[in-house]
């Protein structure tokens, strides 16, 4: 598992237009990519999430399960503990806003077995 700490930045907002908004932090590791099972660390405690590895904005994004708080310019820890799928490009935000909602449906599954 790899993890990764960081100060929470502004994004492009495209996944919280779709009902999941992100926290997003600088991503300098080239050897990751696609989308994740991730624990994420805010605060001292820990929350399930779906990650998003993205190689051409150099960010790592996660929707964070069950979780409203405000995070800009606090320091997270995300840490992937499994590869979902390899990014895909999506001509809609239908197609996106389905496979993000079966992403997070993966992430339920990993933790009810953990």
């Amino acid at each position: 598992m790899q993890s990764y700490t960081g100060i929470v930045q502004k994004g492009t907002r495209r996944a919280a237009t779709l009902g999941f908004p992100t926290v997003n932090i600088p991503l300098l590791d080239g050897d990751v990519s696609g989308i994740y099972v991730a624990r994420v660390t805010i605060g001292g405690r820990e929350y399930p999430a779906a990650a998003f590895a993205d190689q051409k904005r150099h960010v790592l994004e996660a929707h964070v399960l069950d979780f409203l708080d405000e995070l800009y310019e606090k320091e997270v820890t995300i840490e992937l503990c499994k590869k979902i799928r390899n990014d895909m490009q999506f001509s809609d935000d239908a197609p996106l806003r389905a496979a993000i909602a079966d992403d997070i449906a993966k992430v339920r599954m990993y933790f009810t077995d953990v």
